[in-house]
């Protein structure tokens, strides 16, 4: 009997539902006031030792051996990739083949690190308690929101921000109705967006500063369903945007060359709109458009390598 070469095969599993430990069960309200995490901080980081030789006239300096320098056919070549130890992966692998060693080539950098996220958000704290006018509608194929107060009626000084602030939030069902409760409060009354414009920009400005992949292409589609909002009028809202691009656009500086390289490959999943150096440009584009005259110098200047689309 011929010997069958066994093969793993990559099994796409479902996703797990992300959860802090201080949320608890269902029956429990998350306990804020004993989480002292700040959002999007540094703190987290690490650290690279600081040379206290670099601020001072002395310099400690070691006798250097032959051992110390590079003999021939060493050094990775003036790449930043490392040469790995040992590579016994054939020239064309078995794709269906998980191979022997996998070795990490990435070097993180801390600008692309992703900074903590904890669930203290103000949306959270009005949601347990039973402050907000709103409950999920199972209804149907997906989910929506019922809303207890019809949208007009609410105040959006009140109410708008703090579903922004919400947009950060990755646990269920907290992310749902504060995305869902963004767009529909947006394009149901658009015409009273633009006097809380400024009290949007703290929450956004946080939501971005955690640098999580999803939290930033969840608030990017908010950003430009926000600047299209009123696009049948004078386009206000997009131009009221403008003096607070240094809050909002250098983290997108950042990620605008996060790219999906598939090479010849297709993505099938395109139409979700997951590609974060995509959507980052299309954001740039929609303030553009709908930024007026002094959108594009603005974006310029903390987006270098933005290139209008305007002629």
């Amino acid at each position: 009997m011929a010997n069958v070469k066994s093969k793993t095969w990559d099994i796409k599993m479902r996703q797990k539902i992300p959860s802090f430990v201080e949320t608890g069960s269902c029956f429990d309200a998350t306990n804020i006031d004993r989480i002292k995490t700040r959002p999007g901080g540094h703190d987290a980081l690490p650290t690279k030792p600081i040379d206290e030789s670099a601020f001072s006239y002395n310099k400690k300096t070691a006798r250097r051996s032959p051992k110390n320098f590079q003999k021939k056919k060493t050094g990775t070549g003036g790449t930043l990739a490392p040469k790995p130890v040992s590579d016994d992966t054939p020239p064309f692998p078995d794709e269906n083949v998980s191979p022997k060693g996998t070795i990490d080539r990435k070097i993180r950098f801390s600008a692309f690190v992703e900074r903590p996220n904890p669930p203290n958000t103000e949306f959270r704290r009005f949601y347990e308690r039973g402050d907000l006018p709103v409950q999920i509608d199972h209804s149907g194929v997906q989910n929506r929101i019922a809303w207890k107060v019809s949208i007009e009626q609410l105040d959006f000084h009140h109410y708008l921000p703090i579903f922004f602030d919400g947009l950060r939030e990755i646990e269920e069902p907290y992310a749902f109705l504060a995305e869902q409760g963004v767009y529909d409060m947006i394009q149901v009354a658009s015409q009273k967006v633009l006097p809380v414009i400024p009290q949007l920009i703290i929450p956004i400005k946080t939501a971005l500063n955690t640098r999580n992949k999803n939290v930033i292409i969840k608030v990017l589609k908010v950003l430009q369903a926000l600047v299209k909002c009123d696009e049948k009028g004078q386009n206000l809202v997009g131009q009221a945007l403008v003096p607070y691009y240094r809050q909002i656009l250098p983290v997108l500086n950042i990620f605008i060359r996060k790219n999906d390289n598939l090479g010849d490959g297709i993505d099938y999943g395109q139409n979700k709109r997951g590609d974060l150096g995509e959507i980052i440009m299309a954001t740039l584009e929609q303030f553009e458009l709908h930024g007026g005259n002094d959108a594009f110098i603005n974006i310029k200047y903390l987006v270098p390598v933005y290139q209008s689309i305007l002629k």
